[in-house]
């Protein structure tokens, strides 16, 4: 059986989260957990806020395969997806860690390839937009196989767990996250005599890759999104996409499925 002992904590600088942290050890220490500054040394790490901070923990640590991440929430009122734990409910960590009555959940990492020369990975989803505020013009192939012509916002690509974010705004489905896949879900697209796309979100299997072809002619300065970054790319022709061999591995309660997450936060 495994044992979590040894805790990397991530957070803001913020005051009142770092007074969280000092909270969260003070609870912890006397039952044998040992707070470390590296986390290459941690058994978990931990971040403390919301889903932002989670996903930015997991970027931070470069998507760790080799370790169980947990989030701790700072704001009772707030129900989250990836943050499993609240600051009130240290004891209960504690006793469900010590008492082996947590478990490993895995979710799915998109792993995103600009020119076949940059990797980036996410957890929640990546987006392609113009910086400058206008229509886009992209080609979509599927396994290199031709598959349309879009012209529109942009193009945002979630893996199942990101499904219940801005995907989800965009009116795409909800993915169950013991599938491994990416869906991709167009934003705004222009569909008139001249612009024809396919208007529904395409949800492709983990054996897929998903390639987008970039128009240079339209001087649209494009920015990608991942997770909750942004960065530019104006220098790149095509992204590749596909759903990574490897996991998160979090730690959940038994009580608290994904879709007892989707349940409290949007019913």
């Amino acid at each position: 059986m495994t044992s979590y002992k040894r805790i990397y904590l991530f957070s803001s600088k913020d005051r009142d989260v770092l007074a969280t942290r000092e909270k969260i050890q003070n609870e912890m220490e006397p039952h044998g957990f040992e707070f470390v500054s590296n986390y290459d040394d941690a058994d978990i790490i931990a971040s403390v806020g919301g889903d932002g901070s989670f996903l930015q923990a997991c970027r931070k640590t470069n998507f760790n395969k080799d370790k169980v991440y947990i989030g701790i929430k700072t704001r009772l009122d707030q129900n989250y997806l990836y943050v499993d734990f609240s600051i009130d409910d240290i004891p209960h960590l504690v006793e469900s860690i010590d008492s082996h009555e947590v478990s490993v959940r895995k979710y799915p990492v998109l792993e995103v390839n600009l020119n076949n020369q940059m990797s980036y990975m996410c957890l929640n989803d990546f987006y392609i937009k113009s910086s400058v505020i206008k229509p886009m013009k992209m080609e979509i192939y599927i396994d290199d196989e031709y598959f349309e012509a879009f012209n529109g916002d942009g193009l945002l690509i979630s893996t199942p767990t990101g499904s219940t974010g801005y995907n989800k705004s965009l009116d795409g489905a909800i993915i169950d996250p013991k599938i491994r896949s990416m869906q991709l879900t167009e934003i705004a697209s222009l569909n008139n005599n001249n612009f024809r796309t396919v208007s529904s979100s395409v949800v492709l299997g983990d054996t897929r890759t998903l390639k987008i072809i970039l128009d240079k002619e339209g001087n649209y300065y494009p920015i990608m999104g991942l997770d909750n970054e942004a960065l530019s790319i104006q220098e790149t022709d095509f992204i590749s996409l596909r759903i990574q061999d490897k996991y998160i591995r979090t730690l959940k309660l038994p009580q608290n499925s994904f879709w007892s997450k989707v349940q409290r936060k949007f019913l």
